[in-house]
């Protein structure tokens, strides 16, 4: 009786590996994208006049809204870096050491660290901005250091929560990455290029790293589908769909009272306001999108193989 229990664990561990196996596209291609898109936003907003002009511009505006804001920024930022560790750690040891997910906590944390290695290599390596007719810093702050280290910390909470735990954990994950990069650009640190670059690095290294979770994880990545559980609720993945979708308005409504026209109006503070957007519809996209892609590659409890 114990061999046969034990002969139905191991097959079962296999299937759900090889289940996990199946979505390795899906992962790839994320990859790719996140890597794209790091190359598509470091060429538009550094090496473009159109592009420097609309993220100095947010940057500049930000003295506007700097007063109480910025100071609430800047004592956040301060602590930035504590409260991504410290909760980071916690939550992988907690997991680590209970659950025993030893493999998974050092796939996350080679991730997260070699994010952060990137990010500052970054810095140096890219070539500083050109100049374009932009009154701008030449130097390099792309990608940002700040938004990296608070959103690997969080990526690596999300690859160790188990599956039910995972909408949650991604949201709130999610909203402290994105209130990290406004707050660098409220402090006047980063342009939003900056930030959405740092997301985008971000996913480079953590997306494969997933992958390798899931695909070593088998016996752990299992769960029975969105609503069972108040951590899987689809309203973690309704929240930042309606935050995004109410920022892609506020871009729009921004944009458009700066646009050529018979009712365009001097900008004080829309170039910010767009920046701001764009800072939250990258983040909440980045959100959903990865959300998904792990709920997908979990294997559903005595669901069918895929």
């Amino acid at each position: 009786m114990t061999f046969q229990r034990e002969h139905h664990r191991q097959r079962r561990t296999g299937q759900e590996s090889r289940a996990a196996a199946g979505t390795g596209f899906l992962f790839g291609f994320t990859t790719v994208a996140c890597i794209t898109g790091f190359v598509a936003t470091y060429y538009y907003f550094v090496r473009t006049t159109t592009g420097q002009f609309i993220d100095e511009s947010a940057l500049v505006e930000s003295m506007a809204v700097h007063g109480p804001a910025g100071k609430a920024a800047t004592e956040f930022l301060d602590w930035l870096p504590t409260i991504s560790l410290v909760v980071a750690a916690v939550v992988v040891l907690f997991v680590t050491v209970i659950r025993r997910r030893w493999a998974a906590a050092g796939i996350a944390v080679a991730a997260c660290v070699g994010a952060n290695v990137a990010t500052q290599v970054l810095k140096d390596l890219l070539p500083a901005r050109p100049y374009r007719g932009v009154e701008t810093l030449e130097l390099n702050s792309l990608p940002s250091g700040h938004t990296t280290l608070a959103a690997s910390a969080a990526a690596a909470v999300f690859l160790m929560a188990s599956p039910r735990w995972r909408p949650l954990a991604g949201f709130v994950g999610g909203t402290f990455a994105i209130a990290s990069g406004m707050s660098t650009l409220v402090n006047q640190w980063h342009r939003p290029a900056d930030v959405v670059a740092a997301f985008l690095l971000v996913g480079v290294f953590m997306i494969p790293a997933g992958w390798l979770i899931i695909r070593t994880g088998g016996a752990w990545n299992v769960w029975e589908g969105f609503g069972r559980h108040w951590g899987s609720s689809r309203l973690w993945i309704a929240l930042p769909v309606v935050l995004g979708l109410g920022s892609a308005v506020v871009a729009v409504i921004s944009l458009a009272r700066i646009a050529p026209g018979l009712e365009q109006q001097d900008s004080t503070t829309s170039y910010f306001w767009a920046g701001i957007s764009l800072i939250v519809i990258a983040g909440y996209l980045a959100t959903v999108a990865t959300t998904a892609l792990f709920a997908y590659a979990a294997r559903r409890r005595d669901a069918p193989r895929r």
